[in-house]
């Protein structure tokens, strides 16, 4: 059940229309377009889809459009995490009935809970609803990073725990992750260190600008698979020169614009994101001509 959850998803981005809804026909646009270089699946309602920043309802008609455009061609997973467990529980129950093959969530935030609430958060969950759950570790965004400890405790309270998306720079933890004896999938997060990711254990990544260059990701994970090190190391360059060029002109902003030149109209991001620059525009052009 496990190998179908390995490999290179795209954190789907959230496109929007010009009157700051959702556009149900770019999310079926920007689907085709990574299931045909051949994505193993998508991470829907995540960071990058803005997830935080839509209404449960808007998350809710996020899932259906991404079940309907996948078509039951690649797996899904629908980020339901939020600061209200009745809330995700209710996201959670939605994406089931559409058809994802798995949840995730953040552990709530803001308000500084601490590890005997986010468990029961997680609990709550899982045992509202019969499907695996990815823990989604960004100590970053929430204040709580998961030790091999305390992971170890979450996959021995409910077997529905299958994966850890771990989206921070230690890389020894994604290893110790690995020595679990439930032997979770885990997916390395940060973009810029797929090939380090998959070198210290990782089952595969979930990433933002899979988006619009997944094959590069693609390319990176089958040639680690076959022990090409080096082209898989030449592979991540190429990656992260361009990664680099995207992130001074805020992040998803500068991906939508690159995907609006790609022929995938994206809107812009939610506020109190900022829009993109005319300088970034520009860059993004000239990124996609590249492309």
């Amino acid at each position: 059940m496990k190998e179908k959850f390995k490999g290179v998803f795209p954190a789907l981005l959230t496109p929007f229309g010009k009157n700051g809804a959702i556009n149900t026909d770019s999310i079926k646009k920007l689907v085709e377009f990574n299931v045909k270089k051949g994505v193993n699946g998508f991470y829907v309602g995540g960071s990058s889809g803005e997830g935080l920043l839509l209404t449960v309802e808007e998350r809710k008609q996020l899932f259906k459009a991404a079940a309907e455009a996948n078509e039951g061609r690649t797996t899904l997973i629908a980020h339901v995490g939020t600061i209200c467990t009745d809330h995700a529980i209710e996201m959670a129950k939605y994406a089931k009935e559409v058809g994802f093959d798995a949840i995730s969530a953040v552990a709530p935030y803001y308000y500084g809970f601490g590890y005997d609430a986010i468990k029961n958060y997680y609990l709550d969950i899982v045992n509202s609803v019969d499907m695996p759950m990815i823990i989604y570790n960004f100590p970053n965004a929430n204040g709580f990073n998961f030790t091999k400890a305390i992971a170890e405790e979450m996959f021995a309270a409910s077997d529905r725990f299958i994966g850890i998306k771990h989206t921070t720079s230690d890389l020894y933890l994604l290893q110790q992750f690995k020595t679990m004896s439930a032997n979770p999938v885990v997916y390395n997060g940060w973009d810029e260190m797929f090939v380090a990711g998959l070198s210290m254990g990782a089952d595969g990544g979930i990433g933002s600008t899979y988006n619009f260059m997944a094959e590069k990701f693609i390319d990176i994970y089958n040639l680690f698979q076959k022990g090409d090190i080096r082209a898989a190391q030449a592979k991540q360059l190429e990656a992260n020169a361009i990664i680099s060029q995207v992130v001074p002109y805020g992040t998803f902003a500068a991906e939508k614009a690159l995907l609006d030149e790609l022929g995938i109209p994206m809107g812009g991001c939610r506020r109190p994101f900022r829009p993109i620059s005319e300088e970034g525009r520009k860059k993004m052009k000239e990124i996609a001509k590249m492309l």
